[in-house]
């Protein structure tokens, strides 16, 4: 029994274990037979687990690096989009030293910004992430993810503006 935090909805599940990965909570990578493909599962939005007689599906290793692993954060997928990150001189101390992707770029700028080039699938765990350093950062050369930051921007904005 998987409880979907999207859809507010619970659904049964036949899935074939992969592996375990954590990323800020842990996760199953598992082939799901009803979706016929690779998903990643949060544990704790499991609810019940029952094994089954049959034996587990078995994916090559490679194949789930592939398709799981160069999305970004928890969100797998396929890396489809290059975020272009340019941080001011005072994030860049820290963002320095963070790994967001294993396969991002840095690049130290002379007047002490960094800009930050890395992979990503669906916008949304990245979003939260770049607001977290606020004005700090620049999107620069996305469109739709610079768009994605500004709606999440506004739309904080008028909780805070909000009477009462």
């Amino acid at each position: 029994g998987y409880f979907t935090r999207s859809r507010q909805a619970e659904t049964l599940r036949d899935v074939s274990p992969q592996r375990l990965v954590f990323h800020r909570t842990w996760y199953l990578d598992a082939w799901c037979h009803h979706a016929a493909g690779l998903r990643r599962f949060a544990l704790d939005a499991v609810g019940t687990a029952v094994l089954l007689e049959e034996a587990a599906l078995d994916v090559p290793l490679a194949e789930l690096e592939r398709l799981l692993d160069g999305g970004y954060g928890a969100f797998a997928g396929e890396p489809h989009h290059w975020a272009v990150l340019m941080f001011s001189p005072e994030a860049a101390q820290w963002v320095g030293h963070e790994l967001w992707h294993p396969m991002q770029r840095v690049r130290r700028l002379e007047d002490g910004r960094l800009e930050l080039m890395l992979p990503y699938d669906k916008p949304t765990e990245l979003v939260m992430d770049i607001l977290r350093y606020g004005a700090q950062v620049e999107v620069i050369g996305n469109p739709a993810l610079r768009a994605a930051v500004i709606s999440a921007t506004e739309a904080a904005l008028h909780v805070y503006k909000r009477d009462g």
